[in-house]
């Protein structure tokens, strides 16, 4: 659960600027140096009282917020007195082929780099494997694809970037409560404030959890009294390990399998509430793409259909454990990211063998338009967001099988002018 910083303080009081021109020639740009202002006397007005309600010391809060002050290059910032940011019409294309992500050369590097930590780490991996049911390999997977295993540098404050955001963020409350969390940390003296890094979204350690999920899925696996998932390598692989139990792992189950989907079976069947015995869909002639059986103890556990990129696209069979990867992001292509790279690290398999086609040319804003189109005629789509998730692929295929077309499972220009 990555961050993004984008902009820097001369462009965001620009744009300030000139939407104070553009709504009244009489309104000036506020301060900057006000809202500073502002915001030291919230943190002794108004949020000291809530953490120190909350058990957090004095001695903490002031050491926590020595040297603090706003970051006005973080994103989704609402400061108090100035304009809204003006909504933009959602017209770009926001979807290209899946194929980039899933860089070949990077995910080469770190499968190696991950075969190499799976043999210096095998004795905490097999422990972690033994106390959680979580295999070694995914766990190295979530860690690579999100710190590039311990290596990204994280030179954000998380004090700074929470209290920011709890300050003047488009969300408010949710950052406000992270932040209590934060300091919830730092009184607990798991890490210190020097140390205390993260992402420019809030997200800490090697793990990249927020707040809130430290104290819910962190655990000290070192026994040094200490949760940390900052320095601790044992500290860092259970606690992902722990995330992944408790949002539901089924122990001694993978994420699933690339397969090929017979041309006469329903791409339209996708999704985990559609789920089936393994055997099942072995029965209408689904087969694993490497030519191996499915094996014998998955025949009668569940499997779903997934089709990210439609017919044109890599096609799986997937077990409940692809969506429990998902709950750490909620990405189709991060979990097969993961699953892919765990893979690679634990049976030095290599890419996917289907090939991703020419899709995700679409903008996103005509996407939301079929969605609302599909809707009104009666399809569950997920909700109108341009973002074309399994229930408006789904939806999509079942339009198509109903007015007589081949099925994609996959939004296309093509339908824009037959969708109505």
């Amino acid at each position: 659960m990555s961050g993004r910083t984008e902009g820097g303080v001369a462009r965001y009081a620009l744009a300030i600027l000139l939407a104070c021109a553009t709504a009244s020639p009489s309104l000036a740009a506020p301060s900057q140096a006000a809202v500073e202002s502002q915001f030291e006397n919230w943190l002794q007005t108004d949020l000291w009282p809530e953490a120190k309600k909350d058990g957090i010391s004095e001695n903490t809060f002031k050491t926590a917020f020595s040297g603090i002050q706003l970051d006005w290059t973080l994103n989704d910032l609402a400061p108090p007195g100035f304009p809204p940011a003006k909504e933009l019409k959602q017209t770009q294309a926001e979807f290209s082929s899946p194929a980039p992500y899933f860089n070949e050369g990077r995910l080469q590097r770190l499968a190696t780099t991950g075969r190499g930590f799976a043999s210096q780490y095998a004795s905490t991996l097999k422990r972690i494997e033994k106390t959680y049911g979580v295999p070694g390999s995914i766990v190295l997977a979530i860690w690579g694809r999100e710190t590039g295993f311990g290596a990204a540098k994280m030179p954000e404050s998380a004090i700074q970037v929470l209290a920011t955001k709890a300050f003047m963020s488009t969300r408010k409350d949710m950052f406000r409560n992270e932040l209590i969390a934060a300091l919830r940390i730092l009184e607990h003296g798991d890490v210190t404030p020097d140390q205390f890094k993260g992402s420019s979204a809030g997200a800490l350690g090697q793990p990249q959890f927020m707040p809130t999920s430290y104290f819910q899925y962190a655990v000290d696996f070192d026994g040094d009294g200490h949760r940390n998932i900052w320095t601790s390598v044992p500290d860092t692989l259970a606690s992902i390990a722990n995330y992944l139990v408790k949002k539901g792992w089924q122990r001694d189950r993978g994420w699933g399998y690339e397969v090929t989907i017979p041309i006469d079976v329903s791409c339209a069947q996708e999704g985990p509430d559609l789920a089936k015995p393994i055997a099942r869909w072995a029965g209408v002639g689904i087969t694993r793409i490497s030519g191996k059986p499915f094996p014998s103890d998955e025949l009668k556990a569940s499997g779903m259909m997934l089709v990210p990129a439609g017919r044109d696209g890599p096609e799986f069979i997937v077990t409940p454990n692809f969506y429990v990867i998902k709950e750490y992001n909620n990405s189709d292509l991060y979990a097969l990211y993961v699953g892919n790279l765990a893979d690679r690290i634990a049976n030095g398999s290599g890419a996917f063998q289907g090939p991703w086609g020419d899709v995700g040319k679409m903008l996103r804003s005509d996407v939301a338009s079929m969605q609302k189109t599909l809707e009104k005629k009666g399809y569950d789509v997920g909700g109108t967001d341009g973002l074309p998730g399994y229930k408006t692929r789904r939806s999509i295929g079942q339009w198509q099988e109903k007015t007589g077309m081949k099925p994609t499972c996959y939004p296309d220009s093509s339908m824009l002018g037959t969708l109505k």
